[in-house]
């Protein structure tokens, strides 16, 4: 293929600086603010738990919403992948809006839900209004799309390398476009730092110091992995069960009614709030002490029931608390440190839910320190090859790598 004239390559070198530039500030922006409402409505509902008992008109008003306004924006991650994989027309720009709201309206009401599909769906709404403009191709649409998730995943974690890999591995596992990751880089890079001046409140994690490690630690580093591979296919199965368990109701605001219903009887039964929203606080707690066994369990039914249901959000810090406090409790059992097993079991459920192992992998040096990436990458790598084909979005096509049985 010949070179481009240098005319040429200075002119795409300016549209996209130009195309990053305003991807990632106003994508960081929104993360910041993101980031505030989220503790706040969080700190909000903590003080007045009775706020629980109001579930069912939240779910009301966010099917309402999605119903009068929402047009193809309901699909919300799987809409993403969709224009990747089939480009047919821009991401409706009230995406971004709607699911910022509804996701406050769900963690503010208790439910039982993430975050980061959320930035995810507002980095790409926010970056593909460019393909309303400017004339693009198929691959150059990819790459818009590509910013907007880094974008918006970087600033909301805080981890710009892990997120634009996982821009790109997302799409289609064990593949990473070269010429797409770096422009996602460096939307990502830009997102994160206009979070951080914006002084946004990121969750910090411990840094994980790894003692030398003794052929015995890496089997056991293996089977956690493929533990945390087990417990990602339960989650998907789980949230494919409530999937066709709730379109047994064909009324969507019954649906979200009654399944708001089951989720409050659920935390009163439980007795504490621990389950619900983010769950950030056990999470840490999970670094420094051994977590109940069934802590992963029961966070695993309120969130798929959740999102089930029509409550939006996202997965990926469920998926964080559900690998953590499985990876803690199993401390007991396991000789190796609690710090590194809990990093571990953190990435790698994660992993084998969204089949990014290598995007998952860096996550974890980004958050726990580089010593951990090793193990991060036995985990990750273990926990996808046992996950099977499908993960949690149900419109994500992967390469074929695991055994005929799983075709």
């Amino acid at each position: 293929m010949p070179i481009p004239p240098l005319s040429v390559r200075l002119r795409r070198l300016i549209k996209w600086s130009i195309i990053v530039i305003v991807i990632g500030i106003p994508v960081g922006t929104i993360s910041a603010g993101f980031l505030v409402a989220l503790n706040y409505v969080t700190d909000v509902r903590e003080e007045n738990t009775w706020l629980i008992l109001f579930l069912p008109f939240a779910g009301f008003l966010i099917v309402f919403l999605y119903k009068k306004y929402g047009y193809r924006a309901d699909k919300g991650n799987n809409l993403i992948l969709e224009e990747y994989y089939r480009p047919s027309a821009p991401i409706p720009w009230i995406m971004a809006p709607l699911i910022i709201l509804t996701t406050l309206l769900t963690h503010l009401f208790g439910g039982s839900a993430g975050r980061e599909g959320t930035a995810v769906q507002y980095g790409a709404s926010v970056a593909d209004q460019f393909s309303r403009y400017l004339s693009f191709t198929k691959k150059e649409r990819r790459m818009v799309l590509c910013c907007g998730i880094a974008a918006g995943f970087a600033s909301l974690f805080g981890t710009p390398f892990a997120a634009a890999v996982f821009a790109v591995e997302i799409f289609r596992i064990g593949k990473l476009r070269h010429q797409i990751l770096l422009p996602a880089l460096i939307a990502a890079y830009l997102a994160h730092v206009t979070c951080l001046i914006w002084n946004a409140p990121h969750t910090r994690y411990p840094n994980v110091i790894i003692p030398d490690l003794i052929t015995t630690d890496v089997f056991w580093i293996v089977g956690l992995g493929l533990l945390c591979g087990i417990t990602a296919r339960l989650f998907i199965y789980s949230g494919n069960l409530f999937d066709q368990l709730s379109r047994r109701i064909p009324n969507a605001y019954l649906r979200v009614i009654i399944g708001s219903i089951l989720l409050i009887i659920c935390t009163i039964c439980l007795g504490t709030t621990k389950y619900i929203g983010l769950g950030l606080p056990i999470i840490a707690d999970s670094f420094q002490q051994p977590q109940a066994l069934y802590d992963f369990f029961i966070k695993i039914v309120l969130t798929t029931l959740t999102l089930s249901i029509g409550f939006k959000g996202g997965e990926v810090t469920p998926l964080f608390f559900i690998g953590a406090t499985l990876a803690s409790a199993l401390s007991l059992y396991i000789p190796v440190d609690i710090l590194l097993l809990t990093a571990v079991g953190f990435v790698s459920v994660f992993a084998g839910s969204t089949k990014t192992p290598l995007a998952c992998t860096i996550m974890a040096m980004e958050l726990f320190g580089l010593p951990v990436g090793m193990c991060a990458f036995l985990g990750c790598f273990s926990a996808v090859m046992i996950s099977g084909r499908k993960g949690i979005y149900g419109s994500q096509r992967n390469i074929k790598f695991w055994s005929k049985s799983e075709r």
